[in-house]
């Protein structure tokens, strides 16, 4: 099969977006824009091309080779703890239950159960797959004779992505390589 940037569609074309200091704003979920907004980021005077693929757009008047690394202008502080989601749980604990080990059908589990006073904060819930929160039920892991792999903690975004580092995804272009930190084979 004949495979060529000049012979992609533009949506198949997204932009790695770094941020000011040329860092990826997050590696998971990566930190892609389409081809649309690059472009527009660009005429913006927003972002830097830093890459660019192949292919082409173009207009009666106009044609430009499609970003495939932009850096923005102006740098994008993180915030020092990243909110409370599920995404963001299960991130922290690396996709798994902290019971078992499955990655499959996760839930969350507040380890002092809320029937027991528990709140939903990062410190009182971690990953549990189905049958383990049916198993632990309205009691505490001690109560339940169950132990967790990781006391359950607030994480800073940073850990967060460095978590993230450990799931790469399933398409990079050889363009981010640069910028990127995962050691997988990467697409041409």
């Amino acid at each position: 099969m004949y495979h060529s940037d000049l012979m992609r569609h533009p949506d198949s074309c997204p932009a790695l977006v770094l941020n000011a200091d040329y860092t990826p704003l997050s590696y998971y979920p990566l930190s892609l824009w389409n081809w649309q907004t690059a472009i527009k980021a660009v005429f913006l005077q927003r972002v830097d091309i830093v890459s660019e693929y192949d292919r082409e757009v173009r207009s009666p008047n106009f044609a430009m080779r499609l970003p495939s690394v932009i850096a923005l202008r102006q740098y994008v502080k993180q915030s020092e703890h990243p909110a409370f989601t599920r995404f963001n749980l299960f991130l922290r604990d690396r996709f798994c239950c902290q019971y078992c080990g499955s990655p499959s059908d996760l839930t969350f589990d507040h380890v002092i159960p809320r029937a027991q006073g528990g709140r939903t904060t990062w410190e009182n819930v971690s990953t549990a797959c189905a049958p383990c929160n049916l198993r632990k039920g309205g009691r505490t892991p001690a109560q339940a004779n169950m132990r967790l792999f990781e006391p359950p903690i607030r994480p800073t975004s940073w850990q967060l992505q460095e978590n993230g580092r450990s799931f790469p995804p399933h398409y990079l272009h050889q363009s981010w390589r640069d910028w990127l930190y995962w050691d997988i084979e990467l697409e041409a």
